[in-house]
Order: C-alpha cells, then structure tokens, then sequence
C-alpha cells in the first residue's frame, strides 16, 4: 500500500509501499478514504512532540471502511465506515479509566503518534475506540470531525455554560466549535493573526458576532475564552479579555511557553486549563450533535502523496477550514 512516512524532524514525508497491516485482536483493517491534516500533525512532524514512533505514518482523522476483522472484533461489519479519532487505546484499568477520564490514561496510545495513523491506504484500528460516523457527510466533509471536531466540542465544555466565547486562532477546530456555539445560542468572538483579514471575514461568514487581530481587546467582557493557536503569549491576552470568574481554556497539545504576566489578570477567580485528548464519551456526544446543528465543514483537498504540501499551508496559515488528504 501507498504511505507518507515521518522518519526525522528536519526531513519531509516520505512515499514509500508498505505491506498491508493484518487486523489483529479486537482490530479493523480499514481502507482510508479521506484523513485530515491537523496542526498536531504538524507538532509530531517537526518534533516538538518527542514521543512519536519512528519511522511513522502520521494522521488521526481517519474515514474509512472496514474491510477485514480482527479476532474478537464484534461492533462492525465489512463495508461499514467507521471514524478513527486520536485515542487509539487505554489500559481501562487505572484509576483514570475507571473514573471517566480515559484520556489521562498514563498508557493510552494514539493514532498517527504513537500508533501508526491514516497518511496511508491502509490502516488498523481497535473497534473499540473507533465511531459510526452520520449519514449525510461525505468522507472528505467527516474527517475533520474526528479532532478539529471532538477537541473543539470537548474545548465548549471545558469553557462552561457561558454566552460570549473568545476563540484565539480560527482554523479547522474553530470553524467547526463556532457552529456549536450558534446552536447552543452563544456569541463568538474570533481572534486571528493580525493582518489575516481572510480568517476574520471567514469567522464572520460562520456567524462571529466580532472578528478582530489576536493583539486586540473585543468590545466586551468574555466568559471564556479558548486558545487553539499554539503560542503562548496569547494567555494573558485570553485572560485580560474574560471576565471575573472566566475561564481561559488552552486546547492544544503543544503551545510555546506562556509568558510571565500580573497576578492581577488572573485574579477575581478566573480559571486557566488545558484539554488534553479526548474520550470515547465526547466522541459519541459529538457525532450525535454534529447533523442536529447542522455542523457543515468547509475542506481543502489534496492527494496523498502532497501529504507534505498540506503541512506546509497549514503552517504558514493558509488553509480555510480543513485540509483533508484522499488516498
């Protein structure tokens, strides 16, 4: 089968022909329809994520369909599609497991990280912690549901119950927690990089009450605000800009190092956390609430081999909505 493979941080994706994996137990072989490209995809990729397998084959916003299964795998069918999301495993033993927050397990594994992921035609997967994906998506249009969706959706909750919600970096995960918000009757406030006028008028278009540079104050107090850029100095910014009580929720899973600031931004009880991961729970709460919004993603396509290409865009900020790779 066709792959993109990461070997080292200062050398690109590689094409290379690899075998097909085997289902082994509790295992899908999955044939890959579309996967998309996330910036956590491109955290491992430049090695800022250390942990990575090597030699790998990234990707963790996998649509495929069940071709072939393992021993023991029961809850799909061949021809079924089905959704692969970034947890891959968890040991379902630890006190985490067993208290609702698997996605703290000490020995989860995860797809296109630590497992090897969909930049491929093939790819296998524990049917446990795979989804049914809704009808009514295509697999290109679904794909992003699988994190930008899931770590958007679990990024709300985090933020609370409040109406006005600041969202700092408007890309893939923030076009598609936006239309969740509208649905939930909340109001968006988008921060862009300054001088990207392209993704403010595209939040605006997606119904931001306010779009403005991420070094700007919004009109009004927030409740919350969540940061999907990966730069750090956008945390006091964050924390200037929501109200006493308010929460600053920081959703990726790298960021640069967040600055020194004033205890006083941090006072009257405002709240800094972080989403790390994701659950089966918020999977299949999202994948129900995603056709009732209706939640319409907006991608970019790209054939696999310009696996590579699609990184690149989406580094320098020029990918609207999603980049998704068709094998």
């Amino acid at each position: 089968m066709r792959a993109m493979l990461f070997e080292r941080p200062d050398e690109p994706l590689r094409e290379v022909d690899l075998p097909i994996p085997q289902a082994g137990q509790n295992q899908l072989l999955i044939r890959v329809r579309a996967c998309a490209v996330c910036r956590t995809d491109l955290h491992v990729v430049d090695g800022e994520l250390p942990q990575a397998k090597r030699p790998l084959v990234p990707g963790h916003e996998i649509i495929g369909t069940v071709t072939e299964t393992g021993a023991g795998a029961d809850r799909f069918r061949v021809g079924d599609r089905v959704g692969v999301p970034w947890l891959g495993s968890t040991c379902g033993q630890c006190a985490y497991c067993q208290s609702g927050q698997e996605n703290l397990c000490d020995q989860a594994r995860f797809t296109g990280y630590t497992l090897d992921g969909g930049y491929a035609e093939y790819t296998v997967a524990d049917q446990r912690f795979c989804f049914r994906i809704p009808e009514g998506y295509s697999d290109t249009e679904a794909a992003p549901l699988l994190c930008a969706g899931l770590i958007g959706y679990r990024s709300l909750i985090k933020s609370g119950s409040g109406k006005r919600i600041g969202i700092y970096g408007f890309g893939a995960a923030a076009h598609i927690v936006t239309q969740v918000a509208r649905y939930q009757q909340r109001e968006i406030y988008a921060f862009a990089r300054p001088g990207d006028e392209a993704a403010k008028k595209f939040a605006t278009h997606l119904g931001a009450v306010w779009a403005g540079a991420s070094t700007e104050s919004p009109p009004v107090n927030l409740d919350a605000a969540i940061i999907f850029a990966p730069a750090g100095e956008l945390v006091p910014q964050a924390l200037r800009a929501v109200r006493k009580g308010g929460t600053v929720v920081c959703a990726g899973i790298h960021m640069t190092d967040i600055p020194s600031f004033p205890y006083a931004i941090l006072w009257h009880e405002r709240t800094v956390c972080s989403v790390a991961n994701l659950t089966r729970k918020d999977g299949e709460e999202f994948m129900a609430l995603a056709p009732r919004v209706p939640v319409r993603t907006e991608v970019q396509t790209f054939p696999l081999r310009q696996a590579g290409d699609a990184l690149v865009r989406l580094r320098r900020g020029n990918i609207q909505g999603a980049a998704v790779l068709v094998p």
